[in-house]
């Protein structure tokens, strides 16, 4: 049905389908357990000898949420890199276009970009299965005087916030994110040449393929070697779907510890880019590509969890602190407390969710995308959705970001609002009902603070450099270093002569 060999560029052979890794139960395992795919280094060095590893990508999480690296050959990185290598200090301080930035205070042109000490987090060693002979693990950065961690690398950032949630409140974080994108029939290459124009960019599928078998059937092509690929190489794929418009999907990763999931988004965002582009197609994350389609988001379902022993059996199990039986919708006072944290402070934070000018074109009524920072009951036009009520598995639904975010940035800002509605038992308010879409309806829910999701980048910057929570949650120094990115996006915006400019005003102007 699908003659792959007419069209796909592939170099890895199809993975074998795994089985058994989903018949975990999360009341019994941990929910992080990982399936086959991941690697020690006693494998690695196996694999090597065999011939069936020979590269190995170390790369590093940059500002924007991608893969930076290099490709080391498996010799060398077992015998020198295993330990450290270096990098650029420039890969924590550009843009999407890799432009060396000025303003920044970590590294500049006067400073001569110089070198951060790169060492490979070990725990994150798996197979690129999408890739041929390959093997891959994330690693932190290191100032090469100090040898402390890099203050702005954003695995830091979120590994910061863990280390307080865990210290203070004695809980750890447990996540997913949803991962939607558009498919496109032609590849990256030939819509760079035509600079991807409206005329030119056609998305796969012609019709809304919202939950629709017959329209995903025909991307199969990609999406089956793309949820395969993952799983083959550690990553705990639960499944695939068409999502509300034309060409567009998405991916769903089994929920994990917060530092996993976001790992394991890092890596599929990646993964799906390259296997599209084996197969002679496009897949964009781009939170708005164009104003008559919906947008592209990246929903992050949170809950907090707490350790717990049995001493008759001497052994721990994880339980959600975010279920109270008791309670109506079986919210406890943890998750009202931290509920009310991501409300009040949202305007502060979106900037960490929607970071570029085009994310905050998403932000339309009737389209799925939120307006407004409130929270609800399994209400789909909210900020933050109730999910699972009165259940186990009870949690929060942020779907305020766009799918450009940057999932470590994204999740610390979370739990630093979060956990400021704990330090201040914040009170929760009650859910808005019906259409949030509608303010006039919810305005005595809402009229107390301003609920309002920032419109453009130019107010979420203003409300990110002026935050006294991000101040006190992340430090002076890493909100200076990325309201300096921010900025320079409004900036580098602010100079182009748009086409909408051009088309409006070059004869009737």
């Amino acid at each position: 049905l699908f003659p792959s060999s007419s069209r796909s560029r592939v170099c890895a052979s199809p993975p074998p389908v795994h089985t058994g890794w989903w018949l975990l139960d999360e009341r019994r395992d941990p929910p992080n357990k990982m399936p086959t795919g991941n690697l020690s280094v006693e494998e690695l060095k196996a694999e090597a000898k065999r011939g069936s590893i020979d590269t190995v990508l170390t790369v590093i999480v940059d500002m924007q949420g991608r893969l930076m690296g290099k490709r080391c050959h498996v010799a060398h990185f077992l015998a020198h890199a295993i330990d450290e290598s270096h990098c650029c200090n420039y890969l924590v301080a550009t843009d999407l276009a890799m432009t060396p930035v000025d303003g920044y205070a970590s590294t500049s042109w006067a400073q001569g970009y110089g070198d951060y000490v790169v060492k490979p987090d070990l725990a994150t060693l798996r197979r690129a299965a999408w890739l041929e002979a390959t093997a891959l693990v994330i690693c932190d950065l290191f100032d090469q005087t100090s040898n402390e961690p890099v203050a702005h690398a954003p695995r830091h950032v979120l590994q910061r916030q863990c280390e307080q949630l865990h210290k203070v409140y004695g809980l750890e974080a447990m996540a997913a994110t949803e991962m939607e994108f558009f498919l496109f029939d032609k590849p990256y290459d030939e819509l760079r040449k035509q600079e991807y124009r409206r005329s030119a960019v056609t998305p796969f599928s012609g019709v809304n393929e919202d939950y629709h078998i017959l329209q995903t059937t025909k991307e199969e092509f990609v999406m089956r070697p793309i949820r395969n690929h993952l799983v083959a190489s550690g990553l705990p794929v639960e499944t695939s779907k068409g999502e509300a418009e034309t060409g567009q999907a998405e991916l769903n990763i089994r929920y994990a510890e917060v530092r996993d999931c976001c790992e394991h988004h890092a890596v599929a965002k990646h993964a799906v880019k390259e296997i599209a582009w084996s197969e002679n197609v496009a897949a964009t994350f781009l939170a708005k590509w164009t104003e008559d389609k919906v947008g592209s988001a990246a929903h992050v379902h949170l809950s907090l969890w707490r350790r717990q022993h049995d001493e008759e059996n001497n052994t721990t199990s994880k339980v959600n602190a975010f279920y109270d039986p008791d309670d109506a919708l079986g919210m406890s006072s943890t998750m009202k407390h931290f509920v009310a944290g991501l409300i009040k402070y949202a305007p502060e934070y979106v900037a960490f969710l929607a970071p570029y000018i085009n994310s905050y074109k998403r932000f339309a009524k009737g389209t799925f995308a939120p307006t407004r920072a409130v929270w609800s009951v399994d209400n789909r036009t909210a900020g933050f959705r109730l999910c699972g009520a009165s259940t186990k598995s009870v949690r929060i639904e942020c779907r305020i970001g766009g799918a450009d975010l940057n999932p470590y940035l994204a999740l610390s800002a979370l739990l630093a609002a979060g956990m400021k509605g704990l330090e201040t038992e914040a009170p929760l308010g009650a859910p808005i009902v019906g259409d949030a879409y509608d303010d006039a309806a919810n305005a005595a829910e809402t009229s107390s603070s301003d609920a309002s999701i920032p419109r453009t980048l130019r107010d979420a910057t203003r409300n990110f450099k002026s935050s006294a929570l991000l101040r006190e949650a992340f430090g002076d120094e890493v909100i200076d270093h990325y309201a300096r990115a921010l900025e320079w996006e409004q900036a580098d915006f602010d100079r182009v002569v748009t086409d909408y400019e051009l088309k409006r005003g070059f004869e009737l102007a």
